[in-house]
């Protein structure tokens, strides 16, 4: 394993390390007015919600590692805190891409990169007519994290009113995480885009407790076959299936598998590993705990 000192590192390739590794990162598309009321647009990746109640985002326009200079947008802010925070999807990533270039002050990337402005209800920056979600704020600290190059500077930003295109809502007036196609940045030129390829759903442990790693069966637990990620899967059943359960998914689906391998144990349990494993895939956590305890019963 490569193990780094990131003072014995320049800022650039320390930059690149964490950029790479960290993400996808979601997307500020942050929209700001100057002193002289001109409108800035800018994406930032280093970005994401810290709080509901007050819902609070945070954003970070860093110094340039280059040159050491700030961004428009952090100087904007310091002489007018307030801020449209712009949500981007696949719909407007490259208009969004082409608004990150190093466009001179007082010249607006509503215009270059094509966006149309809409008036904000309680802020003067404009929104982003094209961005699904639109969140109006108010900048309630700017934090700067050092002097030099590559320095973060956080906008802490308390939401004020937000705006969604009801394209992307579900039938329960939610986002849908299918509709609203996020794109989120990794590092380099590289995106990241949350579609159905993409996407995939665990259940949150917030009101169950699954059985943990130390209650998996030995056999289990020390499978060839599955991986970490498979065990973590299965330990986190709240319960095991009964043996009556157990026996009836052994007659009804298992039965023929049985009956083929009767006589060679070690490729029974090959084979139950690997239809458990299949099962996880397809989120059929019980299914696959049936499957890999009838190997016993």
């Amino acid at each position: 394993m490569l193990t780094l000192d990131p003072k014995e590192l320049t800022v650039p390739k320390l930059h690149q390390y964490l950029l790479g590794a960290v993400g996808p990162r979601p997307i500020a598309f942050a929209a700001t007015i100057d002193a002289t009321g001109n409108h800035n647009l800018a994406p930032f990746s280093f970005f994401n919600v810290f709080s509901a109640n007050p819902p609070i985002l945070i954003f970070s326009p860093a110094r340039s590692g280059r040159s050491n200079t700030t961004k428009d947008t952090y100087n904007n802010v310091k002489v007018h805190p307030e801020v449209v925070i712009n949500v981007v999807n696949y719909d407007i990533v490259h208009q969004m891409s082409l608004a990150s270039s190093p466009y001179a002050p007082g010249v607006s990337e509503f215009e270059k990169a094509g966006f149309t402005p809409l008036k904000s209800d309680l802020v003067q920056p404009m929104r982003v007519a094209e961005s699904p979600v639109q969140f109006e704020c108010k900048v309630i600290e700017v934090k700067e994290l050092g002097t030099e190059g590559g320095a973060g500077n956080l906008i802490i930003c308390e939401v004020v009113k937000i705006h969604i295109n009801e394209a992307v809502l579900d039938e329960n007036g939610m986002i849908d995480q299918h509709k609203i196609d996020l794109v989120s940045r990794m590092g380099g030129n590289w995106y990241c885009r949350a579609d159905q390829q993409s996407m995939f759903e665990i259940q949150k442990p917030i009101t169950t407790c699954g059985i943990g790693f130390d209650a998996l069966p030995k056999d289990i637990l020390q499978s060839t076959i599955l991986t970490g990620n498979d065990l973590g899967h299965l330990a986190g059943i709240e319960n095991l299936p009964d043996e009556t359960a157990v026996n009836e998914y052994k007659l009804l689906e298992l039965s023929d598998l049985f009956l083929s391998l009767e006589d060679d144990a070690k490729a029974l349990e090959k084979k139950l590993h690997l239809r458990a494993q299949q099962l996880l895939k397809e989120n059929k956590l019980e299914e696959a705990w049936l499957s890999l305890l009838s190997f016993n019963n």
